[in-house]
């Protein structure tokens, strides 16, 4: 497990959850299993823990406990699942979010700017999108808006165009091929932070991130018990946005809404003051760990 993936902030994650011996959890993003396992630990026989993952390299990770029950499923399903399985309400939800090592050491998932391999990046492998597709197919427009609104890049505009110029030469299928296409548009002495910001624009777009979250946290709220706990580590300021508003005011823009009597209608209080961050020492342990915020809330 710890090749696949090494958790991070796992001992805040846990005592965010709040775990109660005989409590129902779900853990919608198990990818390696270290945080499903560590909370297993703190669960009696009466206990149980339901697992998701979409991404079939995880199934390999599957754990032997009568407790335990992994969903192959996208965590956007969480309601109709845990109703599935007769879990709710349950006590607390767990998720760690972005991509896992695992997933970006394997070349051929077309995750990391750092090997060569087909333009790929789905967290779902049985998806029909591709990242080699939407660098194809999609108009300057489409991705202009993603580079734009996913990547924050600056140039998204000229880089979009770059882009529809060079496949007029031929398809562009490979992370070489797309290196090569927009050398010119890349910063010179911030090569690997623009790269990061072009790939990490194409795999929300591939993978819907943001409105698998959008989904997420809603049920959240509906399937949480009262008292239940949120426990949410975001990689970037895109998905920690959602969460902050989405725990602050129930919603993902806008002001909180009022009931009839003037109280603020929203679902969850923040147990957390902000977001929590990694000590220097996991960072200088696990270089991930150096982008993560943790944040954590109670259902009212």
């Amino acid at each position: 497990m710890s090749n696949y993936h090494v958790p991070v902030m796992l001992q805040e994650c846990i005592e965010g959850l709040a775990i109660k011996p005989n409590g129902t959890y779900v853990d919608v993003t198990f990818g390696g299993g270290g945080h499903s396992r560590e909370i297993l630990k703190h669960l009696d026989g009466d206990g149980q823990l339901l697992a998701f993952d979409q991404d079939a390299d995880a199934q390999q990770n599957k754990l032997d406990d009568e407790r335990f029950t992994f969903i192959d499923q996208n965590f956007r399903y969480l309601k109709n699942f845990t109703r599935l399985h007769g879990a709710i309400p349950v006590d607390g939800i767990l998720a760690d979010l972005g991509v896992s090592s695992h997933q970006f050491d394997e070349a051929e998932r077309g995750f990391s700017i750092r090997f060569d391999a087909e333009l790929d990046m789905r967290m779902n492998q049985q998806s029909e999108l591709s990242a080699k597709q939407v660098v194809n197919n999609y108009s300057e427009a489409d991705l202009h808006r993603i580079f734009g609104m996913y990547g924050e890049i600056q140039n998204a505009k000229s880089l979009a165009n770059t882009i529809v110029t060079a496949r007029l030469n031929g398809p562009i299928n490979t992370v070489a091929d797309l290196k090569n296409a927009i050398s010119n548009r890349i910063p010179k002495g911030k090569e690997n932070k623009y790269l990061a910001q072009v790939f990490q624009a194409l795999r929300i777009e591939v993978n819907q991130e943001l409105e698998t979250l959008k989904d997420f946290l809603t049920q959240s709220a509906e399937v949480l018990a009262v008292g239940g706990r949120l426990v949410v580590m975001s990689y970037h300021s895109l998905e920690d946005r959602l969460v902050k508003n989405f725990i602050a005011k129930g919603k993902f823009s806008g002001e909180v809404e009022k009931d009839f009597y003037g109280n603020d209608n929203k679902p969850f209080d923040s147990v957390s003051r902000g977001a929590i961050t990694a000590s220097e020492e996991e960072i200088k342990n696990n270089n991930r760990a150096r982008s993560a915020k943790l944040r954590i809330a109670v259902k009212k």
